[in-house]
């Protein structure tokens, strides 16, 4: 059994740049599945057509994925492999198509022909963002500012100099959560993406184990955080600025 990806309107064999090909050749494995027993062959003439060869005891289960990629509700990790392809086809203004052996399309590619949905913005709403605050530079009225927010960078941020001085005194501190005016934009996915946020104030947040916040809470006197049944997902919503104050 033999699948080919062809890649149509941009480049040719001798022009498409080798990282891009080993690009697309991971992509293309993502999308058939079974690696141990899926091999790529050649790059073919004319446009650039990948061809991979499939093991026996595989056939099958690389045939249903194919199969699947064109149901209205493929598995995640096909869906995915499908977008990545079409993405780097718009990227790179081609067109293209998975084939079988036959050369009958399998799988189209609309690439650079799909119709997206336009990009709305810029959208400008007062918010909060949180996280940790690892660089804070510059000389202009503007400073920027960039928190780190688990594995994500949040940049784009700026502030005034009387409020990047305070914020300086919590480089690489615990989390704080900064207020200010954001501009988003949607993107044609439907992902919102922050393009710029103005800081205007911020508050550190109690980096504590919650398990201490709520000993410490039960322990005001008046309080009526016993009477909470879940009070760890009560202070998760509150931290997140979506709960009740007690």
């Amino acid at each position: 059994m033999e699948y080919s990806f062809h890649i149509e309107g941009s480049y040719d064999p001798e022009t498409i740049p080798m990282d891009r090909l080993g690009e697309y050749l991971q992509a293309l494995a993502q999308l058939l599945g079974e690696k141990a027993n899926v091999h790529f062959k050649e790059v073919t003439e004319g446009c650039v057509a990948l061809h991979a060869t499939i093991d026996s005891p595989a056939q099958v289960r690389v045939a249903d994925r194919v199969e699947a990629a064109n149901s209205p509700a493929p598995p995640k990790d096909i869906a995915k492999a499908v977008e990545t392809l079409d993405e780097m086809l718009r990227k790179d203004n081609a067109t293209g198509s998975l084939r079988d052996s036959s050369d009958r399309v399998v799988i189209p590619f609309p690439g650079i022909d799909k119709k997206l949905p336009p990009v709305f913005g810029p959208i400008k709403q007062e918010g909060s963002l949180s996280g940790q605050v690892v660089r804070v530079g510059g000389k202009d009225d503007t400073i920027p500012v960039h928190l780190r927010d688990g594995d994500t960078v949040l940049t784009g941020l700026t502030a005034n100099e009387e409020t990047a001085r305070r914020l300086a005194h919590h480089y690489l501190g615990g989390v704080i959560r900064v207020h200010g005016i954001g501009t988003w934009f949607r993107e044609a996915s439907g992902a919102w993406r922050l393009s710029a946020f103005r800081i205007n104030d911020f508050e550190v947040l109690d980096d504590a184990p919650l398990g201490d916040v709520v000993a410490r809470l039960r322990a005001v006197r008046g309080s009526k955080w016993g009477e909470v049944p879940d009070p760890v997902a009560s202070l998760l919503a509150e931290r997140n600025g979506g709960g009740e104050t007690h």
